[in-house]
C-alpha cells in the first residue's frame, strides 16, 4: 500500500510540475543558503588556521611594552642579549629561539630598488617561524656572531630586485651597507593578518645592530615550544623571568602572545558567526515549509471530488492522509536535495571566488536534508488531516 501511494503522490506532482517547482523553491533556497553559508564558515576558519600556522609552529612572540594601551606600552626599553641569554638558559620546553629587531629599509641592486622590512636575527629564526631555504643556503652561526655582511631575500624581494635572473652570490645595498645574497626563501604568502610575509630580508643580527640600526635592541623575541609541550606554560615561565628581569614591582612593560590561542580565538569568532548565518538562513526552510502547506491546502480544495470518490469507493482516511503526507514530504526531500546540490555547487564557486578553501560537512548536510524532511512532515500535516477528514457526500457535491 505505502508503494503505491508514494507512486500516487508522484503522479500527482509529475502532473503539475510547474507548480510542484514553485513550491519547492523556498526550500531549495533554504537548504543551499545553510550549506553555502557553513561550507564557507569552515573554508574560512580552516584559512584562519593555516595563515596562523605559516607564522610559525607552536609561537609564542615576546614584545616590549605593554598588552594594553597606554604609556607603559610607549616607554618600554627594547630587549637585550642578556634576556635573550637568560630564556634561552631559564625557560624549560623551547624547541628554538631567535631574536629579531626589524627596520623598513631600501635595498638596492643594480638599478633597482625595494623599501622592504629587513630583519637582523639568528639562523634559529627560519625553524621558529616555519621558513625553508628554496636556493642557496642561510647564514650560519658563526656569520651571525661574526657579523657577515650577508642576506637571505625573500621571494617578493627577489622578484622585485633580480626578476627571473638568480640572485645568489650577487651584491645588494641595504640602506649604505653591501651585501651578499646568500640564499632565497620558499614563498609563504600572506598571514592571517595580512602582511606578506615574504617581502623581508633576513641578514645576522649583530650586523643590523653594527651597521644598520647602529645600536644593540632587539625588538622581538620568536620563541618555538617544544612538540607535546604546552605554550601555555613556556609562556608563564617566560612572563615570570622577564618580570624578574625588567620590573620586580608595577606593570609588565612587555607582552607575550600565544598564536595558537589567537587562531583558536578567531576560530571561535569564525564558527559563531556562520552559525548565526546558518540560522539565520535556516528561517528560510520555514518559509518553504509554510508554502508547502499553502499548496498542499490548495491542493486539497481543487482535489476534493476526487478525494471523495475514493473514500465512498473504500479507501480508508488513513490512506488518504498518507497520501497528502507523503506528497509533502516528496516536495521538500526534493526540495532538500536540489538544495544541497545547488548549495555544494554554489560553495564551491563562492570559496574559489574568495580564495578560502572548500571544505563540505558532511554532518551539515544530512542535517539539511534531515529538516527539509521534516519540514513536509510538520506542515503536510494539515493539509492531509483536512483531506482525511472530508465528508465523502460533501466532496462528491463539490463541483
Amino acid at each position: 500500500m505505502l508503494w503505491s501511494t508514494l507512486l500516487m503522490s508522484l503522479r500527482e506532482i509529475r502532473r503539475n510540475t510547474l507548480r510542484s517547482l514553485l513550491t519547492m523553491l523556498g526550500v531549495i533556497i533554504g537548504v543551499g543558503a545553510v550549506v553555502v553559508l557553513v561550507t564557507l564558515g569552515k573554508g574560512a576558519s580552516a584559512r584562519v588556521e593555516s595563515d596562523i600556522a605559516k607564522l610559525g609552529n607552536n609561537l609564542l612572540i615576546v614584545s616590549p611594552g605593554a598588552s594594553r594601551r597606554g604609556p607603559a606600552a610607549n616607554t618600554a626599553r627594547a630587549f637585550e642579549r642578556a634576556d635573550v641569554a637568560a630564556i634561552r638558559r631559564e625557560v624549560s620546553g623551547i624547541a628554538a629561539l631567535a631574536p629579531a629587531a626589524q627596520k623598513q629599509t631600501l635595498v638596492v641592486a643594480g638599478n633597482r630598488n625595494w623599501n622592504t622590512p629587513v630583519i637582523g636575527t639568528t639562523p634559529d629564526y627560519l625553524e621558529v617561524r616555519g621558513y625553508t631555504v628554496a636556493s642557496g643556503r642561510a647564514f650560519t652561526d658563526s656569520e651571525a656572531t661574526s657579523g657577515s655582511a650577508v642576506v637571505v631575500l625573500g621571494q617578493t624581494v627577489r622578484e622585485e630586485l633580480f626578476g627571473g635572473q638568480d640572485p645568489i652570490g650577487q651584491q645588494v645595498r641595504i640602506g649604505r651597507v653591501p651585501a651578499e645574497v646568500i640564499g632565497v626563501l620558499s614563498p609563504k604568502g600572506q598571514a592571517a593578518m595580512g602582511q606578506n610575509q615574504d617581502d623581508i630580508v633576513l641578514m645576522p643580527l649583530a650586523t643590523y645592530q653594527r651597521r644598520i640600526a647602529g645600536n644593540n635592541d632587539i625588538s622581538s623575541i620568536y620563541v618555538s615550544a617544544a612538540e607535546g609541550r604546552p605554550t601555555i606554560l613556556v609562556q608563564n615561565q617566560i612572563e615570570s623571568l622577564l618580570r624578574q628581569r625588567r620590573r620586580p614591582t608595577g606593570e609588565d612593560d612587555f607582552n607575550v602572545r600565544d598564536m595558537a590561542e589567537i587562531a583558536a580565538t578567531m576560530a571561535s569568532a569564525t564558527g559563531a558567526m556562520t552559525a548565526l548565518l546558518g540560522a539565520i538562513a535556516g528561517v528560510s526552510l520555514l518559509v518553504g515549509g509554510i508554502g508547502i502547506m499553502n499548496i498542499m491546502l490548495v491542493s486539497v480544495t481543487e482535489r476534493t471530488r476526487e478525494i471523495g470518490i475514493r473514500l465512498s469507493i473504500g479507501a480508508l482516511p488513513g490512506e488518504v492522509l498518507l497520501q497528502f503526507l507523503i506528497e509533502a514530504v516528496v516536495l521538500s526531500s526534493l526540495g532538500g536535495l536540489l538544495g544541497i546540490l545547488s548549495g555544494l555547487t554554489g560553495g564551491w564557486f563562492a570559496a574559489h571566488k574568495l580564495d578560502v578553501p572548500f571544505v563540505v560537512v558532511p554532518q551539515i548536510v544530512l542535517v539539511a536534508f534531515l529538516f527539509s524532511a521534516a519540514v513536509g512532515v510538520i506542515f503536510g500535516i494539515l493539509p492531509a488531516r483536512r483531506a482525511a477528514r472530508l465528508n465523502p457526500i460533501e466532496a462528491l457535491r463539490h463541483e
